[in-house]
């Protein structure tokens, strides 16, 4: 199977996981200017990655800043039809300045999309 065959398989369950972590983003209160970039599906670079156990091929997804091309965010498909993803926010939490969010991630299959903000506590 090629790259745009496996971006084809997945393209309506990696919808549904950009969208869910959006989602998670904008629950955490950020204002609309807050927030530069939102992981979209059509600013994604796709890769096919050898899995090291199974041989077979996972199409992962990576999202990078608009200036520095800095990879900001990553979505990988397993053989075993799970994901993982995670997204770069990087910014002090809204609502609870002793935080800071480093960003979201999310991880399930296309039965359960699960997502939740990777929170760190501010140095004091």
């Amino acid at each position: 199977m090629e790259l745009n065959d496996h971006v084809a398989l997945k393209h309506e369950i990696a919808k549904c996981i950009c969208q869910r972590m959006c989602e998670e983003i904008n629950k955490l209160g950020f204002s609309a200017t807050e927030i530069q970039q939102y992981p979209s599906l059509d600013e994604a670079s796709f890769l096919l990655i050898k899995d090291p156990y199974t041989g077979q091929q996972n199409l992962t997804c990576y999202w990078y800043d608009g200036h520095s091309r800095q990879r900001i965010g990553r979505l990988q498909f397993n053989s075993d039809d799970t994901f993982y993803a995670e997204y770069d926010v990087a910014k002090t939490h809204p609502a609870k300045a002793r935080w800071f969010v480093e960003g979201i991630t999310a991880w399930g299959n296309a039965d359960t999309i699960k997502a939740e903000a990777k929170l760190l506590p501010m140095p004091s």
